[in-house]
């Protein structure tokens, strides 16, 4: 929500909240620990059918999020691009869709964490780019 406030004050624009688009359901477990939630996580991405620890599952996280997606694509607009600010998560799930490969972690966000993007082409459902940092 931040990063998308950040973006939207910048342009003048005010920024539509897409409940689908969040994150996968981790409530579960609640906050874990930087160490522990990584290995939750690797799980996660690793065995995408399954439910790690209660958690949502990848396949069901990564269906809910091409159809917010698709249904943002779908929404009337004005000119130019449309920007999806969402959690690392969530760009992973969706890059792997428009890879065409299967889930993985190996396609996670490079770095630490936050500050990447990826580009698509919404009419042709395209990638575009890959991960690059958002100060590219």
């Amino acid at each position: 929500m931040d990063g998308a406030s950040i973006l939207a004050d910048h342009l003048g624009l005010v920024p539509v909240v897409f409940e689908a688009l969040g994150e996968n359901d981790r409530s579960a477990t609640g906050y874990l620990p930087k160490p522990e939630f990584e290995v939750v996580a690797n799980e996660f991405f690793a065995r995408p059918e399954e439910s790690i620890r209660g958690w949502e599952r990848a396949i069901d996280a990564q269906r809910r999020i091409i159809r917010a997606v698709e249904r943002v694509i779908a929404e009337p607009k004005g000119e130019g691009d449309i920007a999806i600010v969402s959690h690392g998560g969530v760009g992973t799930l969706l890059l792997c869709h428009f890879k065409g490969v299967p889930i993985s972690r190996a396609e996670d966000q490079p770095g630490a964490g936050g500050g990447n993007c990826f580009s698509f082409d919404a009419s042709e459902h395209r990638l575009l780019s890959g991960w690059r940092d958002i100060e590219d």
